[in-house]
C-alpha cells in the first residue's frame, strides 16, 4: 500500500528514522523533544508523519539517528510480477524528475526472493517505466542529482524508502581521525543521553580515543545541532524548499548556548597514547569545543577528579572474553580501582566484555544492549547517589566525606564502593599498631645501619597486609583479601590503609606504594621494567641497591635475606661463586663485596640480568670476573656439567606450586634435589651451597642429597623484626 501521498510543503509524508538497535528509545525521545509524535514499529525503525521541514528538521536534530527515511510503500510480496507491478504503479513523480539518477540499494530475509540483485534490478525497471509513463517521456537521462531508493523484504514483506540524508548522520564532519576501534558519533551521543550527565556536570572518558563521547557530549550542553555543518541528499532535490534547511540552520545557531555554565576542565577526555590525543585535539578544534574539553596524556588506573560528582562515560577496548588477551586481562581487573576512586560518581561502560559485573563485584543499575558496529555489547550502568551543591562539596573534611557516602547508601543510593564505620574503626586500630611498631623499632635498624625493614605483617587478622620500610617510602602489599567486601569497595578500603600508614608513620603520600595481589607473568614486568625505570637507590650492609616499588609486587630487593646475603658475602674471599636465579643480584653484590674471585650469575631475564649488572656497577664493583648468563636453569647446568667450576653457589628459585612453572619449566618440589645434586658435581671437596625458597608446603628430602653435610639454618637467616618466622626456608650444605 502506498504511504506517502504528495510532497508538496503543506501535505503529509510517512517517515521513518533508522537507528541502530538497543537506540530506538532514545531516538524516539528525540523526536519527542523536537515535538514530533512517534513509535516504534520494528527493529532499528521509529515511525513518524510530517512535511518536508520535518525532513529537514530531522536530519539536522537528531543525535542518535543513522538517517530520516521518506516511507514510500509497504505490501505483501513473494513473487517478481507483484514486486515490479506495485513499485510500477506508485507515483514517483512526485520525488523524482526527469534527470534524477536513480540508485536503487536492497536487503532480503526470510523471503521467497532472495536474490537481492535481482529485485533490485527489477524495482529500478518498475520505477523507470513508472515515471516515464507518469512525465510522458520516452527517456530518462539520469544526469542530475541522485535518489537513493531501498528495497527491503522480510518475510515475504515488502518496503519501499527514499534516503534523505545521504552520508550517515554519525558524519558529523568534526572527526578526520579516527583510531583503531572508532566508536560512531551516534553511539556516543546515545551514551550521553542515557546516562545521569547534564551540562555543568563534570564528565570524564578515561579511554577517550579520538575523542568522540567529550565532543559529543559538549555539542548536547551547547544544543548545538550535528547537522550543523554537513550536507544531505534532499538538498538537491527539485521539489524541496530551496531556503528551508537555511532557515533552519540560522535559527539553530542563534540558539546555541554560550557554556556559560560548563566550567572548563568539567569534560575530561583521557588516553595513555600521546599520538591519539593529539588526534582527538584536532577533532575537538574542528567541532569548535577545544577549549571546553581537558584532554589528559595518562593512565587511567591513575584518573581522578576533586569533584565529588561526577559521571564516568567510557568505551574501553574489549575482547569477546577475558583471558584472550594478557594486555586487557590485566586492564580490566584494574578497573575497579577507577570506579573506587570515584565512589560517588556514576558509572557508564560500554563493553562487548559480559563478565564486567563479576569483575567489579556488583550488578550494574541497567543494562542495555547495543550493537558498536556488528559487535553486540552491553551498555552497563552503576548510578551513584544524587549530587548534592558541588560547593559545599569542596573544601570538606575528609570525615564528612565519608559520612556523606555512608550516607547516600543508607538511604538507598548506590554509591560505587562505599565504606562503613567499621572501616573507619579499623583504620584507627591499625594506626595505632603502627605507630607502636615503630617506636619498638627505631632503635633497632639504626643501631646496625638497616634502612629497610619490615614494619607491619597482619599483626590484626582483619587487617591482612604487609608493610615494608624502604628508607623514606613504604611498601604495602595484601597477605591475603578479604572476602566480605567486593571488588570496589576493597579497593576504596586499601586507599584509606595506605593514607593512614603514611599519615603514622610520617610518610610523604607520594612515597606510599600500594600493592594487591595478581598473578604476574615474568615478561609482563620485564616488560614493564624497561618502558618506565622507576628504580631509586637504597642501602643496605653498606651497599647500594636499585629498587622499583611502584609496578609489581617483588621489589628487587627481598628483606627477608638480609642476613643471608651478610652470610654469603662472609664465605665469598676468594671464591668462585654461581648465583643461581639471580634476579637482580643482590648475593651477587654481596659476593663480589667480599672480595669473591669471581661470579656467574644466572636468570632467564636479560632485564633481571641488566638490573644486577646495574647494582653491581653501582658499587663500583663491575669487572670482568663478573660473568651474566642469560639461561634457564637446567640447560645451564647440563652445559657446565664437565667438572670443578665453583666453590660456593645461591640457589634462591621462585616459588611456583607444583601445578604452575616458571618459563624453564621448575618445578620446586621435585626438581630442587637434583639440582642441588647437580651443583654439587661442579664443586671441589668443602664446596658450599646456600638453598632457600618460601613455599611453606616445601620438603627438603635430605637423606637423597649427595653431601657430607645438610644443616637446615632457617632460625638464624630470618630477620627479628619479621612475624612470620617460616617466610623462607634455608639450608647450608657443605660437600
Amino acid at each position: 500500500m502506498p504511504l506517502a501521498a504528495n510532497a508538496d510543503q503543506k501535505m503529509t509524508l510517512s517517515l521513518a528514522a533508522a537507528s541502530a538497535f538497543g537506540l530506538e528509545a532514545i531516538t524516539k525521545r528525540e523526536l519527542a523533544g523536537l515535538g514530533i509524535e512517534a513509535s516504534i514499529d520494528s527493529p532499528g525503525r521509529i515511525h513518524f508523519e510530517g512535511a518536508p521541514e520535518t525532513i529537514a528538521q530531522c536530519n539536522l536534530w537528531l543525535r542518535t539517528a543513522d538517517r530520516v527515511l521518506i516511507r514510500i510503500a509497504e505490501f505483501p510480496c513473494s513473487d517478481f510480477d507483484t514486486l515490479f507491478e506495485t513499485t510500477r504503479e506508485i507515483n514517483w513523480s512526485q520525488f523524482l524528475s526527469t534527470d534524477s539518477t536513480i540508485h536503487v540499494t536492497g536487503r532480503s530475509s526470510r523471503s521467497q526472493l532472495s536474490s537481492v540483485p535481482a529485485c533490485q534490478r527489477s524495482v529500478k525497471r518498475a520505477i523507470v517505466e513508472g515515471l516515464k509513463q507518469q512525465l510522458g517521456v520516452s527517456t530518462l537521462p539520469e544526469s542530475g542529482p541522485t535518489t537513493k531508493i531501498d528495497i527491503a523484504i522480510v518475510k515475504d514483506q515488502a518496503s519501499l524508502t527514499i534516503d534523505t540524508t545521504g552520508r550517515s548522520l554519525h558524519r558529523r564532519g568534526y572527526r578526520t581521525h579516527i583510531g583503531e576501534a572508532p566508536l560512531k558519533e551516534t553511539l556516543a551521543a546515545a551514551m550521553v543521553l542515557l546516562s545521569f550527565w547534564k551540562a555543568g556536570r563534570p564528565l570524564l572518558d578515561p579511554f577517550c580515543g579520538s575523542g568522540t563521547i567529550p565532543i559529543e557530549a559538549s555539542w548536547i550542553a551547547m544544543n548545538r545541532a550535528p547537522g550543523t555543518n554537513r550536507e544531505f541528499s534532499f538538498q538537491d532535490w527539485d521539489w524541496f524548499p530551496d531556503q528551508l534547511l537555511s532557515d533552519l540552520r540560522r535559527d539553530a545557531v542563534a540558539n546555541e548556548n554560550a557554556l556559560d555554565d560548563a566550567p572548563e576542565g568539567r569534560l575530561i577526555g583521557r588516553d595513555i597514547d600521546g599520538r591519539v590525543l593529539r588526534a582527538a585535539r584536532e577533532n575537538a578544534e574542528r567541532a569548535g569545543v577545544a577549549d571546553r574539553i581537558h584532554f589528559q596524556q595518562g593512565d587511567f588506573r591513575d584518573a581522578s577528579s576533586k569533584h565529588r560528582f561526577g559521571c564516568v562515560v567510557t568505551n574501553p577496548p574489549y575482547g569477546m572474553r577475558l583471558g584472550e588477551d594478557r594486555i586487557l586481562d590485566q586492564l580490566y581487573s584494574d578497573l575497579p580501582g577507577l570506579f573506587a576512586r570515584l565512589p560517588t560518581w556514576s558509572h557508564y561502560v560500554l563493553t562487548g566484555f559480559r563478565g564486567l559485573e563479576k569483575i567489579l563485584g556488583r550488578e550494574a543499575d541497567r543494562r542495555r544492549k547495543l550493537y558498536n558496529g556488528r559487535i553486540e555489547t552491553t551498555y552497563f550502568q552503576f548510578h551513584g547517589p544524587k549530587p548534592i551543591e558541588e560547593d559545599r562539596a569542596i573544601g570538606v573534611s575528609e570525615s564528612e566525606t565519608k559520612q556523606t557516602v555512608r550516607l547516600t547508601h543508607a538511604s538507598g543510593s548506590a554509591a560505587f564502593g562505599q565504606l562503613d564505620e567499621k572501616a573507619d574503626h579499623q583504620a584507627d586500630l591499625f594506626a595505632t599498631r603502627l605507630r607502636k611498631r615503630a617506636k619498638h623499632l627505631r632503635r633497632y635498624p639504626t643501631r646496625r645501619g638497616i634502612t629497610c625493614y619490615r614494619i607491619y605483617e597482619r599483626d590484626i587478622p582483619e587487617i591482612p597486609l604487609i608493610v615494608d620500610r624502604y628508607e623514606n617510602h613504604l611498601h604495602i602489599t595484601e597477605y591475603e583479601r578479604p572476602h566480605d567486601r567486593d571488588v570496589a569497595s576493597h579497593a576504596n578500603w586499601l586507599q584509606l590503609m595506605a593514607k593512614t600508614a603514611g599519615k603514622a608513620l610520617g610518610v610523604d603520600p607520594i612515597r606510599v606504594h600500594l600493592k594487591s595481589r595478581r598473578r604476574q607473568s615474568g615478561n609482563t614486568q620485564h616488560e614493564k621494567v624497561n618502558q618506565t625505570d622507576h628504580r631509586f637507590e637504597i642501602q643496605e650492609g653498606g651497599l647500594k641497591f636499585l629498587v622499583n616499588l611502584k609496578d609489581y609486587i617483588d621489589t628487587g630487593l627481598f628483606l627477608d635475606h638480609r642476613i643471608t646475603r651478610d652470610m654469603v658475602r662472609e664465605e665469598s674471599p676468594k671464591k668462585r661463586v654461581l648465583n643461581l636465579f639471580g634476579y637482580t643480584g643482590s648475593f651477587t653484590v654481596y659476593a663480589a663485596d667480599g672480595n669473591a674471585k669471581s661470579t656467574t650469575t644466572v636468570d632467564l631475564s636479560s632485564t633481571y640480568l641488566n638490573w644486577a649488572h646495574d647494582n653491581l656497577k653501582l658499587n663500583g664493583l663491575d669487572g670482568s670476573q663478573h660473568e651474566w648468563i642469560a639461561s634457564d636453569i637446567k640447560t645451564f647446568i647440563h652445559d657446565h656439567s664437565d667438572g670443578d667450576h665453583y666453590d660456593l653457589a645461591v640457589i634462591d628459585p621462585p616459588t611456583f606450586s607444583n601445578s604452575k612453572r616458571t618459563e624453564d619449566d621448575w618445578n620446586l618440589q621435585n626438581d630442587s634435589v637434583p639440582l642441588i645434586n647437580s651443583v654439587l658435581s661442579l664443586m671441589p671437596q668443602g664446596g658450599v651451597i646456600f638453598f632457600s625458597n618460601n613455599f611453606r608446603r616445601f620438603k627438603m628430602n635430605e637423606a637423597d642429597i649427595e653431601a657430607s653435610q645438610v644443616h637446615e639454618i632457617s632460625r638464624q637467616t630470618v630477620p627479628e623484626e619479621f612475624r612470620n618466622r617460616r617466610i623462607h626456608r634455608c639450608w647450608r650444605i657443605v660437600r
